[in-house]
């Protein structure tokens, strides 16, 4: 079983490494297929040796080979957490099917890693750029919405299976909406609403509920620390997709344990 986390710990390097690509590439609206990676400072074309995950950047001493110039901390950073991802995914997978996987969990188990990487896109991309694309975000809501209709046709056509996430998505996109739109895009940008759907379809309802939740606990929290440091004022701009993606993750893995943990304190209450 060793072997197998070790596995996916390194195609989740191997992952981060293209999922670093496609963030700078989507940034520079250029294709992240095509073209061989190069110095964002001095242009030079990278070889094998200085793509290597994690090692190349300590072996270069976080400096390109060629111009000398700092590599940014976000490259091995994306590596890493998609290692501990891919391998948490794994585990997790493993532990609640007791190491046997059914076809349907087969293709949960890959839907989870699709989304996880999608996940880690938006929000590096949101967090440095201020921006969530939508040539990620659409993809996410097609693949999100075609595995919602897989598991109504695997769970004999229960419209709950495919209502639930649909509901889900619908409701709390119309919420960010209403914000936007109030707001006038000052409070949160267009790209969140797109989110919200996408957070909707993936966790359903009572999940989706959690999700907020703690993002809005944690944005809050973090963005008073912000403005009481100095390092923000409370008019500064303070991108909101981050927290949203860091409440799904924890939703989705931790979400009806939360619920049941809050049940149970307000019972006791």
């Amino acid at each position: 079983m060793t072997l197998v986390y070790i596995i996916f710990f390194i195609l989740g390097l191997a992952v981060g490494s293209f999922l670093n690509c496609i963030i700078y590439r989507l940034q520079k609206e250029e294709s992240f297929l095509l073209k061989r990676s190069y110095c964002p400072h001095c242009k030079k074309t990278l070889g094998w040796q200085d793509l290597i995950p994690i090692l190349s950047f300590v072996f270069l001493k976080g400096k390109c080979r060629y111009c000398k110039r700092p590599i940014s901390w976000q490259y091995p950073l994306v590596e890493l957490v998609t290692g501990i991802l891919f391998v948490f995914i794994a585990w997790n997978q493993l532990i609640i099917n007791n190491g046997q996987l059914t076809t349907t969990e087969i293709a949960n188990f890959f839907y989870l890693l699709i989304v996880a990487c999608f996940l880690i896109i938006i929000f590096v991309s949101d967090l440095r750029y201020y921006i969530i694309p939508d040539r990620v975000i659409y993809p996410a809501i097609i693949i999100a919405l075609i595995y919602s209709i897989f598991l109504f046709f695997v769970s004999h056509h229960s419209f709950k299976v495919f209502l639930n996430p649909l509901l889900s998505a619908i409701l709390t996109s119309a919420f960010f909406l209403a914000i936007v739109l109030i707001s006038r895009g000052k409070w949160m940008g267009w790209g969140d609403p797109k989110l919200a759907f996408f957070m909707g379809l993936l966790l359903g309802f009572p999940n989706i509920i959690v999700a907020l939740f703690l993002a809005f606990l944690i944005g809050a929290i973090i963005g008073l620390g912000l403005i009481i440091s100095g390092k923000k004022k409370l008019k500064s701009e303070i991108p909101f997709g981050p927290f949203l993606v860091t409440g799904t993750f924890i939703s989705l893995f931790w979400g009806p344990e939360i619920i049941q943990w809050y049940f149970h304190l307000f019972l006791t209450l």
